[in-house]
């Protein structure tokens, strides 16, 4: 478990992270989220005792990450993947890592099958594509069979086979009930991947939630209506908390209500429906929403509308 306790870290006059407090439990992949410069990398930086914090602590499982005595079988972690001496193979760089915290030497063969590097275990790191250098970062990580797992992009990289791999792997090492947290900027990815959600923006915490509930209270929901008495049912749905647009002959897009409410209504009207659909805005469509105002860097609005659907 990752605890985070009114985090702030400032450089100088500037904040990264201010009043920053979340929990990340055992047992599910929570997501960690964020726009360009929202804090996340100083946040995970902070777990992992590489930054120290201006004020607030964070503990994994209990402690801070320094106190642990053997800190690799209580925290993995992976903030860039291609840290890692040019001149050794895969292997070795393992071997060092393995050697150096205790770590059987046959675990570096477990965790190299793992990711699947046997064949190129015993070539340099330098001549490794980005992929391969991913699945070496995560084979570090896992190296010490860790409690805890903190991943900055992994599937960054990686070809569809690569990112089912390690979506599949993130999910049963969460099953197990370990911690996993996974920052990425892969929405499509992340809606696929994480059951939780931890949201920041200009290093303040915005959502602590779960995927479905940060889906679900999303503006872009709507509800899908197709009926030959569209016009009749526009004006029973009209109010000041919905919104009913004509989409095509026939067919409504109404926000503010929920389908079962249009139902009743239009059952209680006599108006029979074709289609009554719920559209649930997609993970990626919240996010934008929800951070709008958090971003570094605004795109024209011209440039916005012209980007392809």
């Amino acid at each position: 478990m990752i605890e985070a306790h009114a985090l702030t870290k400032r450089y100088g006059e500037r904040a990264a992270v201010t009043d920053l407090s979340f929990t990340v439990r055992p047992g599910a992949v929570t997501g960690f989220l964020g726009p360009n410069g929202a804090g996340k990398s100083t946040t995970m930086r902070m777990i992992l005792g590489l930054d120290a914090p201006t004020s607030g602590h964070v503990t994994v499982n209990g402690k801070p990450y320094a106190e642990h005595a053997a800190p690799l079988h209580e925290v993995g972690a992976m903030l860039e993947a291609r840290a890692i001496h040019t001149g050794r193979s895969a292997y070795d760089h393992l071997l060092a890592l393995a050697a150096t915290t205790g770590i059987p030497r046959r675990r570096v063969d477990e965790v190299i099958d793992l990711v699947g590097l046997r064949e190129v275990a015993r070539k340099r790191v330098g001549g490794f594509s980005l992929g391969m250098g991913q699945r070496l970062g995560i084979a570090s990580a896992l190296l010490g069979d860790p409690a805890t797992l903190v991943l900055d992009e992994p599937v960054n990289g990686l070809d569809p086979e690569g990112i089912l791999w390690i979506r599949t792997l993130l999910k049963g090492l969460a099953a197990e009930g370990r911690t996993v947290l996974l920052s990425s900027h892969l929405m499509s990815e992340m809606a696929l991947t994480a059951e939780h959600l931890i949201v920041i923006g200009r290093g303040r915490l915005i959502a602590d939630t779960s995927v479905a509930e940060f889906v679900d209270g999303a503006a872009g929901n709507s509800v899908r209506v197709r009926t030959d008495q569209a016009e009749p049912l526009r004006k029973l749905l009209a109010g000041r908390d919905t919104t009913v647009a004509s989409v095509q002959r026939d067919v409504l897009e109404v926000t503010g209500i929920s389908s079962d409410r249009i139902g009743r209504i239009a059952a209680e009207a006599g108006i029979s429906l074709a289609e009554l659909t719920p559209q649930q805005a997609s993970l990626e469509e919240a996010f934008m929403e929800l951070t709008r105002d958090a971003v570094e860097y605004q795109a024209p609005a011209r440039a916005r509308e012209e980007q392809p659907a």
